[in-house]
């Protein structure tokens, strides 16, 4: 049996070569890895650097806005707490969720967490009003507004007590009506007794015995005319120095027009006139005006009889009922007289300015003194039917 001896040869010295520089090319690739790991590292380091600058800029920038806000916040706090008008904030639900000292005073407790209507109807006398003027069940009055939250929802409210200064302006007013008064006694004295000495004179003739009795009755009726004459003048002076202060009540609109044409059917008769009534919805017959009615029934009646002097015999009324807006009722009175010329029209609501030798110069004054009572105005309007003076009378008004 023969001996077989195996043996193996060296490695080639092509093959060392190729596994010394697959390594060397490793342990670059390698070191290359490490450099390019440790360049990130240190620009993750510098990022995160900056951004703690960053974050720490932003901390305290964000603690100055803060000590800042509440700073204001304090500050916005003392302020409410100081004012004299009542500050109150609703949310969407209309529940009462801040308000102020003032506020609690003028509206009591609790208030906080109620609804603003309830507590309105509660407090005010004319039960819940949504802005304008207020009056608190103990009689003082408020000035009401109110605001939305712009981009949240709910309202600010703001109550101011009025009551000095609506006194004050009242005796004001008073004062400046007497005082006007005072000015023009003696051409109202002269205006007076021009028609008492008619009166004097048709009394002497009905001393004399020879007036058969149709001629008494004529005389008669001269002198009550020269009366009744003294009496609107006299009821105009103290209706404009009143300036009317009472209280308004509500009254049905049908209501009103109705007492009023009757007080109307006199002046129309002497002067063979006729008034027509137009409404411009008949929905307005149920509609409800707060008011006094003896005096506002007086103010149309003045510019009834203003609209008879100066179209005489034959005129033609007509007074149109219409709602200028949803919370307004109009009264406008339309003659087909001369009109008022423009030169005078700035200047018929001054008192006792007159272009009547007979009138007293009191009768638009007095229709505008009755509208401010009413909260209303009175305007002179341009004619649109009967193409003679139109005057406008608008109050507030609400559904029944």
């Amino acid at each position: 049996m023969s001996e077989t001896t195996s043996s193996q040869s060296p490695p080639s010295e092509n093959s060392v070569d190729a596994r010394e520089r697959a390594l060397a090319e490793a342990f670059a690739a390698f070191n290359k890895l490490s450099e390019d790991l440790a360049k990130s590292y240190r620009e993750l380091e510098l990022r995160v650097e900056q951004l703690s600058g960053e974050l720490a800029a932003a901390r305290s920038e964000r603690l100055v806005q803060l000590a800042e806000k509440e700073r204001l916040a304090n500050r916005l706090s003392q302020l409410l707490e100081a004012l004299p008008g009542a500050v109150i904030v609703t949310d969407a639900g209309g529940v009462v969720r801040e308000a102020n000292p003032a506020a609690l005073e003028f509206m009591g407790e609790p208030l906080l967490g109620r609804r603003w209507i309830d507590v309105a109807a509660q407090r005010f006398t004319g039960g819940v009003a949504e802005r304008g003027e207020v009056h608190l069940t103990d009689g003082r009055r408020l000035s009401l507004t109110a605001r939305a939250l712009g981009s949240e929802p709910g309202e600010i409210l703001l109550l101011q007590d009025v009551t000095e200064a609506r006194t004050l302006q009242e005796q004001l007013d008073r004062h400046r009506r007497l005082a006007a008064m005072g000015e023009m006694v003696a051409g109202l004295a002269h205006q007076i007794r021009t028609p008492l000495s008619s009166v004097l004179l048709y009394l002497s003739h009905l001393e004399g015995k020879r007036l058969d009795d149709q001629q008494r009755e004529r005389v008669v009726e001269r002198i009550r005319g020269r009366v009744r004459h003294l009496e609107g003048m006299v009821g105009d002076m103290l209706q404009f120095a009143r300036g009317g202060t009472a209280e308004l009540v509500p009254c049905r609109l049908e209501t009103l027009i109705a007492e009023f044409r009757d007080l109307a059917a006199v002046p129309l008769a002497e002067h063979s006139a006729s008034l027509e009534i137009s409404w411009e919805d008949e929905a307005l017959y149920e509609a409800v005006v707060p008011c006094q009615r003896a005096p506002l029934c007086g103010a149309l009646l003045n510019l009834v009889t203003n609209a008879l002097r100066a179209g005489g015999q034959g005129t033609r009324l007509l007074l149109q009922v219409w709602r200028p807006t949803q919370d307004s009722i109009g009264l406008s009175l339309e003659d087909s007289g001369p009109g008022i010329d423009a030169e005078i029209a700035e200047r018929i609501f001054e008192p006792f300015f007159t272009t009547d030798t007979q009138g007293t110069g009191l009768g638009l004054p007095v229709v505008r003194a009755v509208m401010e009572a009413h909260d209303g105005e009175v305007l002179l309007e341009a004619p649109q039917k009967l193409g003679g003076a139109r005057f406008s009378l608008r109050l507030p008004a609400r559904q029944p």
